[in-house]
């Protein structure tokens, strides 16, 4: 063992980054956390866990293209109620 290191050319933080995430910083309403806290303890699962995957369910409902069906109930709609 060396009786002296050097660390000044070192790296804060952990050696090997996650892949797939990455950490944010973000200020939510104290509800939602208290919210996301209690489904989490009720579920056995981590708040943190439970808003990555309502942001995720979030961004499929988003993204979803408007298929054929959906197309023709919307303009049905719309054309019954300019009648």
């Amino acid at each position: 063992m060396r009786q002296e290191y050097k660390f000044d050319k070192g790296n804060r933080g952990p050696i090997l980054r996650s892949k797939g995430k990455t950490q944010v910083t973000m200020y939510l309403d104290n509800d939602v956390i208290e919210a996301f806290r209690a489904k989490g303890d009720a579920v056995g699962r981590g708040y943190q866990t439970l808003i990555n995957d309502a942001l995720k369910d979030y961004i499929a409902k988003a993204s979803k293209p408007v298929d054929a069906r959906t197309l023709r109930r919307i303009l049905r709609e719309e054309l019954n109620t300019a009648v």
